[in-house]
């Protein structure tokens, strides 16, 4: 079962409402530099006895295609952060959030997993071309995180892309005993301070969408107190047809939604244009969560 569709059942029949007037683009896809040194390394999380919280981990996956020829990215001058006039940083709410605050038309695009290391570098690439900002909650098992951290650095440190925890290998915390919870939390949060020098805390998004009081908690103890949902999603955790994710994006790219994807088959990665063209065409701004709240 797709995790991602029980969460559409509770928003479905949103209306899209279309606004702003599409910005010009530029179709050209520039070489990605790489970054020569790394912020500095965030102190390591100290457990407490308290547990953390589990995230489902994914079913087993059908080999991926072979890549396709990338097709050209639609460029555009991306609206600078901080100082959009439609963005207004608030203090972060407790407990889990799904969705941005206020009414500015902004986008929180947020991408999953990373099982198809190829993927990865083509979500960077994109990201770096059209200033799009994205918020990746990686699992670090994943090999990709680790052989193109040196094409994601620059974005990270920039600002542009944020880094939230998935657990180090997608497990379903609930099912996960108060240890082993912390485990996964912790084992990612090291990954992630140690390859990319940043502190991923306080967001994290449990696996699946799967946590409870007892993983809340436990994830707290060590300093990851928001749970991040959604409020729509590409539903690409399953292998999908390029169209079908087009289909969801013109569904859920709205504003002050928190949409999710995944970094883990190549069809959305051939219908970035179209995407694009999507969250222009309507006047969103992307944002990553850290654009948006106020962290305590």
């Amino acid at each position: 079962m797709d995790r991602r569709l029980f969460f559409a059942a509770l928003v479905g029949g949103a209306a899209l409402v279309l606004t702003g007037c599409a910005q010009r683009l530029r179709w050209n896809f520039p070489t990605v530099t790489t970054a020569a040194t790394l912020p500095p390394s965030s102190p390591p999380v100290t457990p407490t006895s308290t547990p953390l919280t589990p995230e489902p981990s994914s079913s087993t996956l059908p080999s991926p295609t072979p890549s396709p020829a990338p097709l050209p990215i639609p460029t555009v001058d991306p609206v600078p952060l901080p100082g959009s006039p439609q963005l207004v940083k608030v203090a972060l709410p407790a407990g889990v959030i799904s969705k941005l605050p206020g009414r500015g038309a902004l986008l929180a695009w947020t991408v999953d997993d990373g099982i198809n290391a190829e993927v990865i570098p083509r979500y960077i690439e994109f990201a770096a071309a059209t200033g799009t900002r994205i918020t990746f909650f990686l699992n670090g098992t994943h090999s990709g995180w680790t052989t193109y951290a040196a094409l994601l650095r620059p974005l990270v440190a920039s600002g542009q892309v944020q880094l939230g925890n998935h657990t180090w290998d997608h497990a379903n915390l609930t099912k996960l005993g108060d240890g082993q919870v912390v485990m996964e939390l912790q084992r990612n949060h090291d990954f992630i301070s140690n390859t990319y020098g940043v502190d991923a805390r306080p967001y994290y998004r449990p696996p699946y969408g799967f946590h409870n009081a007892r993983v809340d908690r436990l994830a707290a103890s060590i300093g990851y107190t928001t749970p991040v949902m959604w409020f729509g999603s590409l539903s690409d955790s399953a292998l999908r047809v390029p169209g079908k994710v087009v289909t969801f994006a013109d569904q859920w790219f709205l504003p002050g939604h928190i949409v999710i994807g995944h970094a883990n088959f190549l069809p959305v990665t051939t219908v970035f244009p179209q995407l694009s063209e999507i969250i222009h065409g309507r006047g969103l701004q992307t944002v990553t969560l850290n654009d948006v709240f106020i962290r305590p």
